[in-house]
């Protein structure tokens, strides 16, 4: 079976960050996409001594760049002592391999370290299944690397150090029968998911998902408008289980509110479809709310990123309404004018002081009220019930007693509920 118990390699403590820019990108978007690997990597409290940025012309299929480069990078790594590389992209399992031959120290690429983030913040056991397949489906073609996951570091069990091609088959036989498991467990988990989102719909509300990159501010939005208390941390993942919530708003209109895990570029392939039951609120919410940051000089392509994921998820389609977040932190006209050119109903809030929530919340209800049908009904006395279910579920605009009792009501009704006043509709 996998050893996980005797694994005595000592922690990462000095990381060298590798950065790579290729013609598909500009010399400042390389540059920014090192600054967030430096921000993931900090996330797993791994200290960084030092960052290179290398200029590809040509993958090489070896160690992706070129031999000359490989060597002087393994130099600078040696001259600084480092027991990590970390590379801003996917490396294929034998580049990988090749790379911890060549270095002698353990190597990462981008897509490990996401995943490591997200097992380090699993905290329910939806996220921790979810979090496991991810890292088994990683792991598979990685059996004979030097050195395992980074997660060893919290005690995970993926990767093999045993000896041979027999004991690697045991060990691969022993991971897909785990995946298997897992995969069963979070159907299991998806069908739990069904129930209460029925039950949800049961209550007959119309339902948005909060949506957008790590750390735009999404939760605490969801605060904002639901004067609930989310976590609210300033580091990317603070969040990866859903959480709904009921948003009152103008006009006795309510909404419900889920804050779905945010989505970064370059996001693994796993974790999306380990996250299916996670991320599948955005694919069935009624609508999306798409936050964005003001205060971020990558706010176009943290939008592109969030429609590439959307599209992924099969949720692209949906009606978007896009919240400019943080909007006390940049106000620049030249800034505003480039949102232009960014399509979708804009609105501009910022979740911490309170500006904009007002506006949003009104059309929000505008939003609800769009999916509502207005009905005159009339209630007799005898079915009081129905007169508080349209006081509790609609919204009331008129409300006056007939000569014989009977209770005449004109209100707003959300099309769940439509059905149930079939019979007191004049």
């Amino acid at each position: 079976m996998i050893d996980t118990e005797k694994d005595t390699r000592k922690i990462v403590e000095r990381a060298l960050i590798i950065g790579l820019q290729d013609a598909s990108c500009t010399a400042q978007e390389a540059e920014e996409h090192l600054i967030e690997l430096k921000e993931l990597v900090k996330n797993l409290s791994i200290p960084i001594v030092d960052k290179l940025m290398v200029h590809l012309k040509k993958p090489n299929p070896k160690y992706l760049v070129g031999t000359g480069k490989a060597e002087e990078i393994t130099q600078l790594a040696k001259e600084k002592n480092c027991d990590c590389l970390f590379f801003d992209c996917d490396l294929s399992p034998s580049q990988q391999r090749n790379w911890e031959k060549l270095t002698k120290i353990c190597v990462i690429d981008r897509q490990e370290v996401i995943i490591d983030i997200f097992a380090s913040r699993a905290s329910t056991k939806e996220a921790v299944l979810q979090v496991e397949l991810a890292r088994l489906k990683y792991s598979m073609p990685r059996l004979t690397r030097a050195w395992t996951h980074l997660s060893r570091q919290y005690g995970g069990i993926t990767g093999a150090r045993g000896e041979g091609e027999k004991q690697i088959e045991l060990d691969r036989q022993i991971i897909k029968h785990k995946i298997s498991q897992l995969e069963k467990e979070l159907l299991d988990v998806r069908k739990h998911r069904d129930i209460q989102r029925k039950n949800r719909e049961r209550h007959g509300l119309s339902h948005a998902a909060i949506v957008g990159y790590t750390n735009a501010g999404k939760s605490s939005l969801l605060n904002a408008l639901t004067s609930s208390n989310a976590l609210v941390e300033n580091k990317l993942f603070a969040t990866l289980d859903p959480l709904t919530r009921k948003a009152e708003l103008p006009d006795n209109q309510n909404l419900l509110l889920t804050d779905t895990v945010g989505f970064v570029r370059k996001l693994p392939h796993n974790l999306v479809e380990a996250f299916k039951a996670t991320l599948e609120e955005a694919t069935l919410a009624d609508f999306l709310l798409i936050v964005l940051d003001l205060g971020s000089s990558q706010i176009e392509e943290h939008w592109e990123t969030t429609l590439s994921v959307l599209k992924e998820l099969g949720a692209d389609d949906k009606r978007k309404i896009l919240v400019f977040n943080k909007c006390d932190l940049n106000k620049d006209p030249v800034l505003m004018a480039r949102l232009q050119g960014i399509e979708g109903e804009k609105l501009f809030v910022s979740a911490l002081t309170g500006e904009g929530i007002g506006q949003l919340k009104s059309r929000l209800s505008e939003i609800v009220k769009e999916q509502s049908e207005k009905l005159s009904l009339r209630i007799p006395p005898a079915r009081h019930d129905m007169a508080s279910f349209a006081y509790e579920k609609g919204n009331v605009i008129k409300s006056e007693y007939d000569e014989n009792g009977d209770l005449l009501l004109t209100v707003n009704v959300n099309m769940a509920h439509r059905k149930k006043f079939d019979e007191f509709v004049i």
